[in-house]
């Protein structure tokens, strides 16, 4: 019982704490999950991410599904929806009871702004630490990847989903030759 209240702390947590989206959790997930409690190691988390990026539904929710499910099966993955989702549920609830108030404050609005620069910053420092890995890593066909999927998005406005697609299959495909290498030897 003691884990399962852990758990459900630390997605409560990082739920209320976060602003800006699934892109946001995810490195406080990362932080929380892999640095501070050790439960799951860096590649994995990479690989969660992954999943849950390419899933439907939101990536916070998607992300702790398979975190909680990973660490202690169903229950975990119930506990930690529970503690994802019960935070935006509680601030947009009580947000909706005076929203004209909110919608009109001034300094709501300059805080907001203001948040939208630390969610970029955030989001930055996701992207740096996973092109750092990959370069570390010396993985050229995850760099090769990462650089064909931003040009076709950026410059030539190729739907996400098929570089989901090609990606996935790549990646498998990789996968599959390194474990017939690694048979091999």
């Amino acid at each position: 019982m003691k884990f399962y209240v852990r758990l459900f702390l630390a997605t409560f947590t990082l739920s209320a704490f976060t602003f800006g989206g699934g892109y946001v959790i995810v490195p406080l997930m990362r932080k929380q999950f892999v640095e501070k409690l050790k439960w799951i190691e860096e590649e994995e988390m990479l690989d969660l991410t992954a999943i849950a990026q390419s899933t439907p539904g939101a990536i916070a929710v998607n992300a702790s599904v398979l975190i909680g499910y990973r660490v202690a099966g169903i229950k975990g993955a119930i506990v930690t929806v529970v503690g994802t989702v019960l935070p935006p549920l509680i601030i947009l609830s009580v947000i909706s009871v005076g929203y004209t108030a909110f919608r009109d404050n001034r300094i709501v609005q300059v805080v907001l702004k203001a948040m939208q620069a630390g969610v970029a910053a955030v989001i930055l420092d996701v992207v740096y630490g996973m092109v750092k890995d990959i370069l570390w890593e010396r993985k050229k066909l995850m760099l090769l990847i990462l650089m064909t999927a931003f040009l076709a998005v950026f410059f030539f406005k190729v739907n996400v989903i098929y570089l989901i697609l090609v990606s996935g299959l790549l990646g498998f495909v990789s996968s599959l030759k390194r474990d017939r290498e690694d048979d091999a030897s």
